[in-house]
C-alpha cells in the first residue's frame, strides 16, 4: 500500500556534489532522504520558496508540455530502492488513462512541487530507506 509523504527538508551543501531532500510521512513519523543532484535540489528549493524563473526551467517545461498535451499529473510514486537507488514514476493522467512515466525521484519530486501533485511511496522502499 502506498503511503503519502511530503518533502520535509532540503539541504543544500556549497561545498559537496551531493544534495539532500528528505520525504516525512504525511500521516505519520517516518522519514528518511535521498541523495540528489544540485540543480534538482535547486530546483526544488526555487519552487518550494515560490522564487519565479524569468524563462521555464527544465521542470517547468515538462510540467506545461505534460498540461499542454492535456495530461495531468497524478501524482508521483517511488517505487523501488535497488542498489542504493531510487526509482520512481511520474503518473499522469490522460484521457482517463493513467500512463507512468520512469522517472529519477530528484525529477519527479520537482515536477510534483510544480504542480502541487501529492508524494507516495512503497512501504517496502520506506522500511529498506530507514534502516
Amino acid at each position: 500500500m502506498p503511503v503519502q509523504m511530503e518533502l520535509s527538508r532540503i539541504i543544500i551543501s556549497d561545498t559537496g556534489d551531493q544534495q539532500i531532500i528528505y520525504l516525512k510521512e504525511v500521516d505519520g513519523e517516518r522519514m528518511f532522504p535521498i541523495v540528489i543532484g544540485l540543480f534538482e535540489a535547486t530546483s526544488i528549493d526555487r519552487r518550494v520558496k515560490k522564487v519565479d524563473s524569468q524563462r521555464p526551467q527544465t521542470h517547468d517545461l515538462l510540467a506545461a508540455t505534460i498540461e499542454q498535451m492535456g495530461g495531468e499529473v497524478q501524482d508521483i510514486y517511488i517505487s523501488e530502492l535497488r542498489d542504493h537507488t531510487y526509482y520512481a514514476k511520474l503518473r499522469i493522467r490522460h484521457d482517463g488513462e493513467l500512463i507512468e512515466v520512469d522517472s529519477r525521484p530528484s525529477d519527479a519530486i520537482a515536477v510534483a512541487v510544480t504542480v502541487e501533485a501529492p508524494i507516495f511511496v512503497s512501504e517496502e522502499v520506506i522500511d529498506e530507506a530507514s534502516q
